[in-house]
């Protein structure tokens, strides 16, 4: 919901700071946007963007919610198959820096900004 929050253009600002990149967004993901979807005002507004630019990505299936929330979901995923995560949740991106996985994240709500511990 980044795009929604800060006004930027996800993917012009991912090519910025990547060059090439293949935008992958997990089956779990879409279905809590889609729930997400139904709420009224600028969080609701907010999921039907990120769906929308969900929709524009490659669907990764993964395990189901049930088994997990989806964050963690996303952590194992990025874990597995070494994915950069784009993420503002400073739990996620903890997480994943635990994990070695680079968190792309906004700076300065401008621009996106790689980061590695």
């Amino acid at each position: 919901m980044m795009p929604a929050q800060f006004q930027i253009d996800l993917f012009d600002e991912l090519r910025n700071l990547l060059g090439g990149f293949e935008p992958i967004v997990l089956s779990s993901v879409m279905r809590e946007l889609e729930g997400l979807t139904r709420a009224k005002g600028r969080h609701g507004a907010a999921a039907r963007l990120g769906l929308a630019l969900g929709e524009k990505c490659t669907i990764a299936e993964c395990g189901d919610v049930s088994s997990g929330s989806v964050d963690v979901l996303i952590i194992e995923y990025a874990v597995q198959n070494g994915c950069l995560v784009v993420t503002n949740d400073r739990r996620v991106r903890d997480d994943l820096f635990a994990h070695g996985v680079g968190v792309i994240s906004m700076r300065k709500q401008k621009k996106l900004e790689l980061l590695r511990r």
